[in-house]
């Protein structure tokens, strides 16, 4: 799991744990074109309806850390373009028994500048293990989410001390 800066993070996640195959939520926007669906459902990716999530965004990562050998690209902020880091992460950690991976991605922000030759770099931190004893009330969740960004700021830190992502749409938006 790790902050999502990119929409082809993933992508570079999974070439980095290589061996290790995959599961992801994508939004069900994505699964509406025919060929970018067909990708997705051949890279193990589910829908998540974003302004309707139901009890199927915990349940289908849940079932799928269960019961294969998958493991799941995550983002605790759900989206691009939010630092706010949501408690899906920590619940389905919980429920399913498997730690989050603190991870990050340092490298082009955009596709254009995937072909400037920059320098890409994928650092995965300690596992972050979930009591499953303890109830995740608002207390201990705000207590894995700051772990989680303490996770990912050590992680940008040691591979880059002078690393400062900025969102570009924010970027353009100005």
């Amino acid at each position: 799991m790790g902050p999502h800066r990119t929409w082809f993070d993933p992508i570079f996640f999974a070439l980095a744990a290589s061996p290790k195959k995959f599961s992801f939520m994508a939004k069900k926007e994505l699964f509406a074109n025919p060929i970018l669906k067909w990708i997705l459902d051949h890279a193990n990716a589910f829908s998540v309806d974003r302004n309707h999530p139901g009890p199927s965004a915990i349940k289908t990562p849940v079932k799928i850390l269960r019961k294969s050998d998958l493991s799941l690209i995550l983002f605790p902020s759900g989206t691009r373009h939010s630092e706010q880091l949501k408690s899906g992460a920590a619940l389905i950690s919980q429920l399913s028994k498997v730690p989050l991976v603190p991870t990050v991605y340092q490298g082009p922000l955009s596709f254009k500048r995937l072909f400037s030759r920059q320098r890409v770099t994928v650092a995965f931190g300690e596992p972050i293990y979930i009591d499953r004893k303890r109830k995740l009330d608002e207390q201990y969740q705000k207590e894995v989410e700051q772990q989680m960004q303490t996770a990912f700021d050590a992680l940008d830190f040691a591979v880059n001390p002078d690393f400062k992502y900025v969102d570009i749409s924010k970027k353009k938006a100005n």
